[in-house]
């Protein structure tokens, strides 16, 4: 039996109306899923206040209702408590109702713009194979163990955050690793979450149609290190500008990889291939299957973790050079007829194609052809818009800019905005194809011998979001079925 009382631990309360000595069913914020004795918190959100719908979540049994603002009226035999962020206290909540569970294994957040997904999963991966029981909070998957739950947002809420972490420790897992977005922070979906450790991947423009600036976007992401306790330790990349700033008032044990500066670990990239990379680190030399600068920062945030977790260096190095790269990172083939390699990847931001652009310059040799085929999300930042324009256009032979995820925009409108940062010179290399397959179909019948694909944006997403309709589309089946196709 769970009691109210019990279940509000740690959160700042302004005002109690009625028994907090009642035992408690769930907790739910969204009113339509209230049943009989359930605590029903009110969050504001962008689209709607809870508060609008404390009546309804009345009517349909809640035993008491967590708000900001006490309602007019005040129905005898429900408890009402008042608080001054509804948001915190409801991740508070879900952590004690849950027993938290985040005390009870060591759970590693990772964040920054680009990287998250890589380094969790691959973290999962080295750990499960050193004959761990770990888990994984990522926007591709989420594992208790061996057993897979639909991921559905980068960072989920926090009652689904504390019951799979509840789930995993149960089933005895010992490590999880968390992508941490900076939605999820501003939000407060990971708050009352005890982490061991922090990483901090890179910051470039992303999400700004969200935290509305820079500083603001840089500033969410530091919160998570602020709030670190002194027994845990946080990672930041030190060639990136932002990195010494999450350090700037962490309590945790402080630790740096890079490539370019002074770091507790440093890397070299001594070989860079399509097959993979030979790198230093800490003088160490291996080889990772993985490839491009980006991967070997990725490299560095996974040796350091692996390490200030307490796993032995010759036990990791082994371990990371077994490592496959993730599902729409980097995810290539080469097609066995014309030689004709085909990347998907996820770079939907201006970094992260400026970095899979140059690693694929770096590597071929000025012979083959670069096709590029990019668009850009709809309802999502469109400041960056001519900026991806700029970098497909100045980085490839040939670009064709098409339809990502238009949502409920226009994706005509989209592209013409991606359009709008072509430099002049550079006008005739771009075409635009609305038609995602479409785009990509005309790609492989311009691919010649030895030449080279890469399509961007959507990578391990198996769909397509148009007009608030979800179809089925993925970019790495549909390209390989489309370049088998030219044998024919």
């Amino acid at each position: 039996m769970i009691l109210l009382k019990d279940i509000l631990y740690k959160v700042s309360i302004d005002k109690t109306v009625g028994n907090t000595a009642v035992p408690i069913g769930k907790i739910e914020f969204d009113s339509r899923k209230v049943s009989l004795n359930d605590v029903f918190v009110a969050i504001r959100g962008t689209v709607s206040d809870g508060h609008d719908y404390i009546k309804m979540a009345a009517e349909k049994g809640a035993l008491a209702i967590i708000c900001e603002d006490l309602p007019e009226m005040i129905i005898n035999g429900i408890t009402y408590v008042q608080v001054s962020d509804s948001q915190q206290a409801l991740a508070l909540m879900a952590s004690n109702y849950y027993d938290n569970p985040s005390e009870s294994l060591k759970l590693v957040g990772v964040t920054g713009t680009n990287g998250k997904t890589t380094i969790t999963t691959l973290l999962y991966n080295l750990f499960m194979s050193a004959g761990y029981e770990v888990g994984l909070l990522s926007t591709v998957r989420i594992l208790v163990g061996k057993n897979e739950f639909p991921a559905t947002h980068t960072t989920p809420d926090p009652l689904k955050i504390n019951g799979y972490l509840r789930q995993m420790v149960d089933a005895g897992v010992e490590y999880c690793f968390m992508e941490v977005s900076s939605h999820g922070i501003h939000q407060k979906r990971t708050a009352g979450l005890n982490f061991a450790g922090a990483v901090f991947t890179n910051l470039s423009h992303d999400h700004l149609d969200y935290h509305k600036s820079f500083k603001e976007y840089r500033d969410v992401k530091k919160s998570l290190f602020d709030q670190l306790p002194k027994s845990a330790f946080a990672l930041t990349n030190s060639d990136d500008k932002n990195g010494p700033v999450m350090l700037q008032n962490t309590a945790a044990k402080k630790y740096t990889y890079a490539l370019k500066t002074y770091a507790d670990y440093h890397g070299q990239i001594l070989e860079n291939q399509f097959n993979g990379l030979l790198l230093k680190i800490n003088n160490n030399e291996l080889w990772v299957k993985l490839i491009g600068s980006f991967n070997a920062y990725n490299m560095l945030a996974i040796f350091g973790t692996a390490d200030l977790l307490g796993m032995e260096t010759i036990e990791i190095l082994q371990l990371m050079s077994n490592l496959e790269s993730v599902s729409g990172r980097f995810q290539y083939t080469v097609s066995e007829e014309n030689n004709i390699t085909t990347i998907v990847d996820y770079a939907h931001t201006p970094d992260a194609l400026k970095n899979v652009l140059e690693t694929i310059n770096s590597i071929r040799t000025g012979n083959e052809e670069l096709i590029t085929v990019v668009g850009c999300g709809g309802d999502r930042d469109a400041e960056k818009r001519p900026k991806m324009g700029n970098i497909a256009a100045s980085l490839s032979t040939k670009v064709i800019f098409t339809s990502d995820n238009p949502r409920s925009e226009s994706p005509e409108a989209i592209i013409e905005q991606i359009e709008a940062g072509v430099p002049p010179e550079h006008f005739k290399r771009t075409l635009s194809i609305t038609d995602r397959r479409q785009a990509i179909k005309t790609a492989c019948q311009m691919a010649n011998r030895n030449d080279i694909i890469l399509i961007a944006g959507k990578g391990h997403e198996t769909y397509q979001e148009i007009n608030g309709e979800r179809f089925d589309f993925d970019d790495f089946k549909i390209v390989n079925e489309l370049i088998n196709a030219l044998k024919k």
